[in-house]
């Protein structure tokens, strides 16, 4: 996979870096400058939310873990571009977004309605808990699978990355008032659809 291969040839005999330590901010500027340690650092901090938020996009495995390989190889060639005016993570995640969409719409128009959001299951449940969450989980991803893809994107963002709405107006490129309805909007979809179902309100 392009995955593993992409950020083993970035940072393949790179010397051990101080960077460890630095905030996103400072590692970025220490990529900036060539330091190979510096974005092993980076990946190692990043790379499973990144990963997480393109499966959620995309839904396909194999198509993530390349996507996540673009997104750190672009942050290797463009790191000396990042101008702080929001948060490493956010300039990462939005990078994610840019070419995830891209790929979508590469898609027929029907395959962009195949994304779901998925509950984490604890092991330590016990079967009947167990159950509960899966029941549940199940109900949730028929219903987002329901809302628009501007929608379900909103909910990803804000609820299952817990970006402020300031983030995720800078990662979609929209006014903070577009967010904010946008995720109005979408929270009572899914308590319709939930409320459709028998349960008074929505687990989100």
């Amino acid at each position: 996979m392009l995955y593993g291969q992409a950020i083993a040839t970035v940072a393949a005999g790179g010397r051990r870096s101080a960077a460890s330590e630095e905030s996103d901010e400072a590692i970025l500027h220490l990529i900036a400058g060539g330091d190979k340690g510096a974005m092993r650092v980076l990946f190692g901090r990043h790379n499973v939310r990144v990963f997480g938020f393109l499966m959620r996009l995309v839904d396909n495995e194999a198509t993530a873990e390349d996507l996540t390989s673009e997104v750190f190889l672009e942050v290797w060639r463009q790191a000396a571009a990042f101008e702080g005016r929001s948060q490493a993570s956010t300039w990462l995640i939005a990078i994610a977004r840019h070419k995830a969409l891209s790929l979508l719409r590469q898609r027929p128009a029907d395959k962009l309605d195949e994304e779901e959001l998925a509950l984490i299951q604890d092991p330590a449940d016990d079967p009947e808990t167990a159950l509960q969450k899966s029941e549940r989980s199940e109900l949730l991803r028929d219903c987002l699978r329901q809302l628009s893809p501007a929608h379900r994107e909103i909910i990803d963002l804000v609820y299952y990355h817990e970006r402020t709405v300031d983030d995720v107006a800078s990662i979609i490129g929209l006014p903070q008032s577009t967010v904010k309805t946008r995720m109005f909007y979408a929270r009572r979809r899914i308590s319709e659809l939930l409320a459709a179902r028998g349960l008074a309100r929505a687990a989100i």
